[in-house]
Parts: structure tokens; C-alpha cells; sequence
């Protein structure tokens, strides 16, 4: 019997270790790793985490498994030399790992740390299985995330509560979109585009939510999971009798309806949400709401009662539970705010480094702020999860900081990423993640240069001085300057005589030298001898060679265009096929990385199907969504064409290259044609009762009109042809690329 005790004792004695989260995340970078740390969970009302050395152990401590994985994080970065990132999450840590010479200790004020974006789920991760999950949260946890929203899964929700209220399953199929577009359904913007679903994939995000949020509870995260905002299928007046408002359109879309605060059944159905809710998922102590999004001020609704309907409804589900809410153009309503008390909303200034709400100067500053409501300031950075270097960091930086005695920041909880994509510019999401743990105001020169030591492991000067010129240029965007993410690629833009912006809604515009991405891919390439086999540094290389073709891409465009509108016919062929040559170049360098590939992303798609059609309906989902975007109409007059356009190999070839070549070709058979003479020299007999202004207007240079839709929509329904598997070598294919920059006129 005392055997058996004894036996129990140690055990026991074994648990703790044995269910340390956070050991199993240094596992899952390096197998068997994590005897070298001895990790020491420490009560604190401040957040902190501290390293220190015991024997030939770095310790790490900390007051929650989080702030003790952002301390794993820093002690690789700033003293083993080791970048954990998106492009790559695994590493060889050294048999003896650098000694923390004296306990270091940070400290933060901040204690919540948000992540995602509603678009994000869409953009970034609609195809994503468990492995590439873990993957995330192990990156959530290195970055000090404690509150991710939690969204997968969520159309099984909904699919149950339409079910009680009387809809049938196609009814549930017509509303839900599929599964690259449920974010902007989520966010009550559309219905049913990329739908039906399959019948297998509500079991499938069912499972694959409930695995995100026991790895997210087992690191001591509180998920955020959507709560219920009054959205109602548009036909809800008709179908069930409510009262709602008409939800309009959306960039062409029918939107859902509202239902209204005052509808007797606005309870029932709210709570009947909540109730699905926490059947499948358990309770949350933060709901995500976000009412009228991106909806212009209706007189007819009462938002102050809308407000308390819906945050009594979410207290009926937990009382303890607090909402979250973007800070997004209109909302939140100010009316909203004042019929809520403070600590039950939490905002998300969802563009804090470049359009802060919370009272500092801004095109959306509110004189007040947030009032006496607690709010986080967040970095969106990328919009569509385009591909391109991008960064405001002096603003970033000049924003969070002003944050430390601004009376209106008083109810700063903490940060959050807020991105439409991720997976790119890893710098800033290093900058910010890193700024809660320094107390004093840095400069953007002096942390870069800790920021390339850590990146690639050693410090290299050609390295440091590339980086010297893109924290000068494309990472600094100052402040006025209101694009919407990254300066967008020539290539990927819809063929006009004017191109600029890509997408609809960029407000790009130029505030960076294209000679500065020139020379910093230069520069990083004279270290390619030294640093080949390096992930980091082969990712940059090829992501930062990418950009300078992008940018001189953009200026051979222009000389083309001046070639056209100079009637230049022999030098405007020679600079398109030029123009032409480089756009292939591109998609050749970019084969050289999975991350650059359009084959991981319809790979991933393909892969969650269980039969060919469900495997086509994905691919198609992937396919329509970084191209057309919608139908016709909505591509065209809604402006949603190309809004997630990609530089990505696969991409620039098939469907970016044909527009470009089947558009130069129509300039050039334009100009062949205007090179004869016309019959009456009116332009032709037809033009002969042309008034004088129409004809004056018809001598100005005007391209061809082109039904681009048709050309684009085939390719959306093509199916298989890409794969994620990289080809040729980053570095040799670098330096084509630059070789291929240097012949262009200057």
C-alpha cells in the first residue's frame, strides 16, 4: 500500500510539469526542448515576465502562461538569436542555450491583447486545418495575445437557430456564404454569396472550433466569440412576421435585415442565439457585436434601445461578460455608449496607427474619445491581405506613445492586431507587439537594429543598411497619408491608361522613393552568401526583391503609357514586352517561396472537401475571392474586383499576365489603325454628324473598352493546376530579378 502511495506521490509530484502549456509550445518548436528552460508560473496582479538562469537552464517566469510565452519569444529573439515567425515556426534551438547573464524583468500596464480581424477568417484562414491552427495560436501566445476572437464554427450557430425558426435547410444554405466569404456575412454585409455549404462542413468547423478553444482556455486566453447583433435573413418581415429594417445593399449585395429592439420576439430570438451559442462552444467571457456595420445613420432606428437590448441579451448568457466592439466609421454609435455602463464594452480603435478615434488628431478623431469605456489600440496595417511592404512605424510609434498621459486614453486596457490579413510584414507586428514591454518612447532606428540581429540570427551590415532604407521609405508612411495597407502592385490592377490604386478603396498615394525598395533588395542580396540556407532571411530577400519589382514595374508602365500617348508605336511595343517581361519575372521569383504561391491557398481550399464537388466549391470560393470577388454587377459597380488581389506565382501568370497582354495589344492594334487614313477624315463615315466637341473628344487618347469580367470569370472556374511546392532557388532567382532591373532605361 505504501508502494502504491509512493507511486501516486510522485506522479503527482509530475503534473504540473506534465500540463505546462507552455512547454509543450517550446515541444512544438523543437522537440524535446523544453528541459532546457525551467518554467516558474508566479501570481501578480502586474503583468510581467522575467528571465533569469538556474544551472544551465534559462527560467522563465511569469504571471500567466501567455506573459511567460512572450517571454520564450524575447529570450529567443534578443538572446538566442531566433526569429519565430509565420514564414517559420520551428527552430533548432542549441544543445547549450546563451546564458541570461542577470534576471531581466518587463513589465505592462496593458493587460488585455487582442487579435484578429472579422475579415481575417476570410482573407487569411477560410481553408485553415487543426495543424495550421496550432500553428497560429503558438504565434498568438509568442505575441502576448490573451483575447483572440474565436469565429470558426459560427455558421453551425446559426444554421441550428434558422432550423427551430421554422427555415428550411435550403432556405439556411441560400443565407450562409461559403467559407471565403463568411466573414462579410458575419458581419452582416451579404447573404449566401459562395454558398450553399455542404452538409459535411458544419461537423468539420464544429470539431476544428472546438480544438481552438481548448488550445486557447489551456494557455489561459479568454476567446472571443460572436454574439448575437439583432442580424436576421432579409425575408425575416415576410417569412416570420418581425420587425426589422431593411438591411439595403452592400457594394450589390442584399444585406441581411435587423431586427428591431422593439419586436416582442427580439428576446426569444436572441437568447434562442445564445443558447446554440454555448450549446456547441460554452460560454465566453467576451461576446464580439458590432450592429450596423458600415450602415449609414438611420433615423427610424433607436440606437440607445438597440444598445440595451442587446447587451441585456448578452448578459442573459453571462452576466460577467463584457461586449466588444470595432471602432469602425460610425460606430460605436455615440447614442450606443451612453446607454451602456462603463466596464460592460470594451472598443477596439480598430486603426489606432493611422486613423485613431480616441481623440488625437485624425480624419476620424472623436473630440471625446471613448468617454469614461474602456478601449484597446489597435494596428490594422493590411487591408485584403494584399502582398506588399508596408508599415507606418514613427506614427505607430508616435500614436502609442501619446497614449501614456493623455487623460483620454484613461481607459487604455491594451492592444490588439486588427489586420484584414495575416501572415505578412512581420516587422510590425514585432513593433507592436513589443511596445507594451518598453516603458520609454524608442526610436525606429535604434529597434531595428535589435530587430535584424533577432530576425536572422547574427548582425550583417549590408543587411542592417537595407533595413536602414526601408524604415526611411515604405515603413514609414507618415501621418496624413490615408491609404488602406500596402502601396499596391501594378501588375495585379485592372489595364487602364491611368493606372494607379488597384483596388477601389486604397486612397493610395505616393510617399516613398521606388529607387529605396531598389536598393534595399540590392543590399540584401550582397549578403546572399553569407546567409543562404536562412528562412528568415531567404523570405525577406524574395519579399523585398518582389517589392522593387513591383515598384519599377510601376514606372515601366508609365514610360509604355508615354510611349502610347507619344504615338511612339515601335518604342511602346518594346516597353510593354519589357512591361510583360517583368510581371513574369515576378511570378518565376515568387514560385521560389510556398508562402508567394497561389497553389497553398487552393491546396488548402481542395483539401477541407470530402467529395470533388465540395473540393470544387472551395477552389472556386478561393479562386473568386482574390479576383471578381463577387458576380458581375458587384465586381464591376460594386468595386470588389481585386480588393484581395496577390502578387503570387500562379496568379501573375494566368490571370494578371493575359489582361495586360490582351490590353497592350488592343493599344497597339488602336494605333496601327489610326495610322491609316480614314476615307472622309471625319473618322470614318459613320462619325461624319459628329458634332465638333465629339470630335475634338475623339482625338484625345482613349483606350479600348474591354469587357474585362469575361476575360476574368473563366479563369475563376477552372479547377487544380497550382501546387504549394516551391521551385528554383530564392536566391539565384533574386538576383535574375535585380539583373533584370538593371537593363531598364533609367
Amino acid at each position: 500500500m505504501r508502494f502504491f502511495l509512493t507511486v501516486i506521490i510522485l506522479l503527482m509530484s509530475f503534473l504540473p510539469t506534465l500540463a505546462n502549456p507552455v512547454d509543450d509550445l517550446i515541444n512544438r518548436i523543437d522537440p524535446g526542448a523544453s528541459r532546457k528552460f525551467k518554467t516558474e508560473l508566479v501570481k501578480s496582479y502586474k503583468d510581467f515576465f522575467e528571465l533569469d538562469q538556474s544551472g544551465d537552464r534559462v527560467v522563465i517566469r511569469a504571471n500567466s502562461w501567455v506573459n511567460m510565452a512572450t517571454g520564450l519569444n524575447w529570450y529567443l529573439k534578443h538572446h538566442a538569436g531566433i526569429h519565430l515567425s509565420w514564414n517559420n515556426m520551428t527552430a533548432k534551438l542549441p544543445d547549450r542555450l546563451p546564458r541570461v547573464e542577470k534576471p531581466e524583468r518587463h513589465t505592462t500596464n496593458l493587460p488585455l491583447r487582442y487579435d484578429f480581424n472579422y475579415c481575417t477568417f476570410s482573407y487569411s484562414m477560410p481553408f485553415w486545418d487543426w495543424e495550421r491552427w496550432q500553428k497560429e495560436i503558438d504565434w498568438m501566445a509568442l505575441h502576448g495575445i490573451n483575447m483572440p476572437l474565436a469565429i470558426v464554427g459560427m455558421e453551425s450557430v446559426w444554421r441550428n437557430v434558422l432550423l427551430k425558426l421554422g427555415y428550411s435547410e435550403k432556405e439556411v444554405g441560400d443565407f450562409i456564404a461559403g467559407p471565403a466569404f463568411i466573414a462579410w456575412w458575419a458581419m452582416n454585409n451579404l447573404e449566401g454569396w459562395g454558398g450553399p455549404l455542404p452538409d459535411s462542413w458544419y461537423p468539420q468547423q464544429e470539431e476544428l472550433q472546438k480544438k481552438i478553444l481548448a488550445r486557447m482556455k489551456e494557455l489561459g486566453m479568454h476567446p472571443v466569440l460572436p454574439g448575437y447583433c439583432g442580424m436576421m435573413p432579409h425575408d425575416a418581415k415576410e417569412r416570420l412576421g418581425l420587425e426589422v429594417t431593411d438591411g439595403g445593399l452592400w457594394n450589390g449585395y442584399v444585406r441581411p435585415s435587423n431586427l428591431s429592439a422593439t419586436d416582442p420576439r427580439f428576446d426569444e430570438i436572441a437568447d434562442l442565439y445564445y443558447k446554440e451559442l454555448t450549446k456547441l462552444y460554452g460560454k465566453a467571457d467576451y461576446y464580439s457585436l458590432d450592429p450596423f456595420h458600415e450602415s449609414k445613420d438611420d433615423a427610424a432606428i433607436d440606437y440607445a434601445e438597440a444598445g440595451r437590448k442587446l447587451m441585456a441579451a448578452m448578459k442573459r448568457a453571462n452576466p460577467e461578460a463584457v461586449w466588444v466592439v470595432q471602432g469602425w466609421t460610425e460606430n460605436p454609435r455615440p447614442e450606443m455608449l451612453t446607454a451602456i455602463k462603463p466596464g460592460e464594452i470594451l472598443i477596439l480603435d480598430l486603426f489606432s496607427e493611422c486613423r485613431p478615434m480616441w481623440g488625437i488628431p485624425s480624419v476620424w478623431r472623436r473630440e471625446e474619445g471613448y468617454g469614461d469605456h474602456d478601449w484597446l489600440f489597435c494596428m490594422l496595417e493590411n487591408f485584403g491581405a494584399n502582398v506588399g511592404l508596408h508599415g507606418r512605424m514613427d506614427q505607430l510609434i508616435d500614436n502609442f506613445y501619446a497614449t501614456k498621459d493623455n487623460p483620454l486614453a484613461s481607459h487604455l486596457k491594451g492592444y490588439g492586431f486588427t489586420m484584414e490579413g495575416s501572415g505578412n510584414n512581420p516587422v510590425m507586428f514585432e513593433l507592436m507587439s513589443e511596445l507594451p514591454w518598453i516603458p520609454e518612447k524608442i526610436a525606429k532606428e535604434d529597434w531595428i537594429k535589435d530587430y535584424v540581429k533577432a530576425r536572422y540570427g547574427t548582425e550583417d551590415p549590408d543587411v542592417q543598411a537595407a533595413w536602414d532604407v526601408l524604415i526611411n521609405s515604405i515603413y514609414n508612411c507618415p501621418a496624413g497619408n490615408n491609404q488602406q495597407g500596402p502601396h499596391e502592385s501594378i501588375y495585379c490592377g485592372r489595364p487602364s491608361l491611368n493606372n494607379f490604386q488597384v483596388k477601389s478603396w486604397s486612397k493610395m498615394r505616393n510617399y516613398y522613393d521606388p529607387a529605396s525598395t531598389l536598393k534595399a533588395a540590392q543590399l540584401m542580396a550582397k549578403a546572399a552568401d553569407r546567409l543562404r540556407g536562412n528562412n528568415n532571411y531567404e523570405y525577406d530577400l524574395v519579399d523585398i526583391t518582389r517589392q522593387a519589382l513591383a515598384d519599377q514595374g510601376r514606372r515601366q508602365y508609365l514610360r509604355t503609357i508615354a510611349d502610347y500617348n507619344a504615338f511612339a508605336r515601335e518604342d511602346f511595343r518594346a516597353n510593354a514586352d519589357k512591361f510583360l517581361e517583368m510581371l513574369l519575372m515576378q511570378d518565376k521569383l515568387l514560385g521560389s517561396r510556398p508562402e508567394f504561391r497561389l497553389g497553398s491557398w487552393t491546396e488548402d481550399a481542395r483539401s477541407l472537401g470530402n467529395t470533388e464537388a465540395e473540393k470544387d466549391l472551395y477552389e472556386w470560393n478561393a479562386r473568386v475571392q482574390i479576383t471578381t470577388w463577387g458576380n458581375r454587377t458587384c465586381a464591376n459597380d460594386g468595386g470588389l474586383r481585386d480588393y484581395a488581389n496577390k502578387e503570387w506565382n500562379g496568379l501573375l501568370r494566368d490571370f494578371y499576365y493575359p489582361r495586360w497582354a490582351t490590353y497592350f495589344d488592343a493599344l497597339a492594334e488602336q494605333m496601327e489603325h489610326n495610322s491609316k487614313p480614314d476615307p472622309d477624315g471625319l473618322g470614318g463615315g459613320v462619325n461624319s454628324n459628329k458634332t465638333a466637341t465629339e470630335l475634338f473628344a475623339m482625338a484625345l487618347p482613349a483606350g479600348p473598352e474591354i469587357d474585362w469580367y469575361a476575360i476574368e470569370e473563366p479563369w475563376t472556374l477552372r479547377k487544380g493546376g497550382y501546387t504549394s511546392a516551391p521551385e528554383g532557388d530564392p536566391i539565384a532567382l533574386a538576383k535574375e530579378a535585380l539583373n533584370l532591373l538593371s537593363t531598364l532605361n533609367p
